[in-house]
């Protein structure tokens, strides 16, 4: 089972995503969208971009 975007409309009538992985637990979600092509183009972007994120350890 590979891993999936759910696009969905949170009680402020929202559009959200969530991402998750092959088991079903979500690891990652998106803010709030005023509508779905905005939710889906942020998905779009994710794909896009973190591919090659870095990771950085902000220190406090």
């Amino acid at each position: 089972m590979s891993s999936k975007f759910e696009v969905y409309q949170d009680k402020a009538e929202q559009f959200r995503f969530r991402l998750k992985a092959g088991n079903g637990q979500v690891i990652a979600t998106g803010e709030g969208y005023t509508s779905k092509a905005a939710c889906l183009n942020g998905i779009e972007s994710i794909k896009k971009n973190a591919a090659d994120a870095k990771v950085v350890d902000v220190e406090k």
